[in-house]
């Protein structure tokens, strides 16, 4: 007669085997291995015929489902109206960004019009009324918990019925039916599957705090990012005031889109003009500054990027971004080098986008060429000019995407002149005419570097 496999799985790290082992093979964790429980099967389960149901656009209750706003214009706009009831939301960021802070103001503004239960895990009940009191937030209606267990938290939950569930953090929370130290892939992946189960379940929406690992990344299993509805990324530098939040993931609407807020002892606080608020201190009369139209989701935002190259005395000269990826810096260093006829081999290069924003985009390619060279030639750069184009390595500019967005964005804030691709610039006579601008298709960079006399 055949026996029934018998399954392992790693408390730790989730790896399953077929064979007991003292050491699991993935995570080299001891004694990490247990049984799985495989007597429920689906094979004796009644079936509900409620739960399933033929998809009828005339159906009464399609379309309108409507998402609740959280009341901050900046984070409606990112989660394109609001949060959507039964819909699963993943913050994540550093620690000490702003993660507890943002989301205490969205359940503060929230619990004025809607139920709403704010579940803690890595702070007293005490210690957030102290953060509430700094944020002068009073007499908010929300309902505070605090607790680590996931059946607690649930219990409170589906007795109180709320319309938001919001809990910090995922992984300070465990799942008591899981032989796993809190924080680890099993736990946290059980925790997230029991919050989604009660949020479609209940028809909740709730936002979960994640931590990221040293390199940027969610901390957690990758499936993490998949249970969930919506990703959202919660940035910004500790020594400046602002903080980038960005959607990398959204069912219900676009993904990409970002808002701007800056950091306070009152709390954050929406920015309507990043783009000048970026740019109120900078000094047009310096080398090596030049002004990129960047696109942060769908919002077009002017920032500075500046560079300064000085002799060296290193057999290895320094290297150094800020806001840059290293790995683009060598690269655009290369073709200035060919193309261009630019040696940074006994020179330190340093370079930084200004304000604490990360730009990844290609469209930087160009202006941080004509910045390198300018710093390296020591030739200042029109303060009226604006550059988009990313880089061939053999030196050519290559389109970029809604340039007319980018130069709009410009125009507002008054600048005048504008290197481009020409493959673009054909298009934008129309805006030239009516704004009297300049603008000046490039095809290469050396013919960039001439239109600017920095050669």
């Amino acid at each position: 007669m055949a026996q029934n496999k018998v399954l392992y799985r790693c408390n730790n790290c989730g790896h399953e085997t077929s064979r007991w082992q003292g050491k699991c093979l993935e995570c080299d964790r001891w004694d990490a291995l247990s049984v799985v429980d495989e007597t429920k099967t689906s094979q004796n389960l009644p079936l509900d015929p409620f739960r399933l149901r033929r998809m009828d656009t005339t159906h009464p209750d399609a379309g309108t489902i409507q998402p609740i706003p959280t009341g901050i214009a900046e984070a409606d706009r990112v989660f394109s109206g609001g949060l959507l009831p039964g819909s699963v939301t993943l913050l994540g960021g550093e620690p000490g960004i702003g993660k507890s802070t943002f989301l205490l103001q969205i359940a503060a503004s929230m619990a004025k019009r809607i139920s709403v239960m704010y579940v803690s895990a890595e702070e007293g009940l005490n210690q957030i009324s102290l953060r509430a009191a700094r944020l002068f937030i009073h007499d908010s209606g929300m309902n505070l918990l605090h607790a680590f267990g996931t059946a607690e938290i649930l219990a409170y939950a589906k007795d109180l019925k709320p319309d938001l569930l919001i809990v910090d953090s995922v992984q300070t929370v465990c799942d008591e039916t899981v032989n796993s130290a809190s924080g680890s892939v099993t736990q946290v992946r059980a925790v997230t599957e029991n919050l989604v189960k009660f949020a479609k379940k209940m028809n909740t929406a709730v936002i979960m705090a994640g931590h990221v690992t040293k390199d940027g990344t969610l901390a957690g299993p990758k499936v993490l990012e998949h249970l969930v509805d919506t990703v959202v990324s919660f940035e910004g530098d500790r020594h400046h005031s602002l903080r980038v939040l960005t959607v990398l993931k959204h069912r219900f609407g676009t993904s990409g889109e970002t808002a701007i807020f800056s950091m306070s002892a009152e709390g954050l606080r929406e920015i309507p003009d990043p783009s000048g608020l970026m740019l109120a201190d900078r000094c047009q009369e310096v080398p090596g500054s030049v002004v990129v139209p960047v696109l942060e989701g769908q919002r077009s935002l002017l920032v500075e990027l500046q560079a300064l190259v000085v002799k060296s005395n290193l057999a290895n000269p320094k290297r150094q971004v800020q806001g840059v990826a290293g790995s683009r810096l060598a690269i655009i260093l290369a073709i200035l080098e060919q193309r261009a006829g630019c040696s940074f081999s006994a020179s330190d290069v340093f370079v930084s986008i200004v304000g604490g924003i990360k730009v990844s985009e290609p469209a930087l390619d160009l202006p941080l060429a004509l910045c390198l060279a300018s710093a390296f030639h020591d030739t200042k750069v029109d303060g009226a000019l604006l550059s988009c184009g990313e880089l061939g390595l053999g030196g050519e500019v290559r389109q970029v995407a809604h340039l007319d967005k980018r130069l709009a964005e410009g125009i507002r804030l008054g600048f005048k002149k504008f290197i481009v691709p020409a493959s673009d610039a054909d298009n934008l006579d129309e805006k030239s005419e009516g704004n009297k601008i300049e603008i000046i298709g490039v095809r290469t960079l050396r013919e960039a570097l001439k239109a600017l006399t920095i050669e």
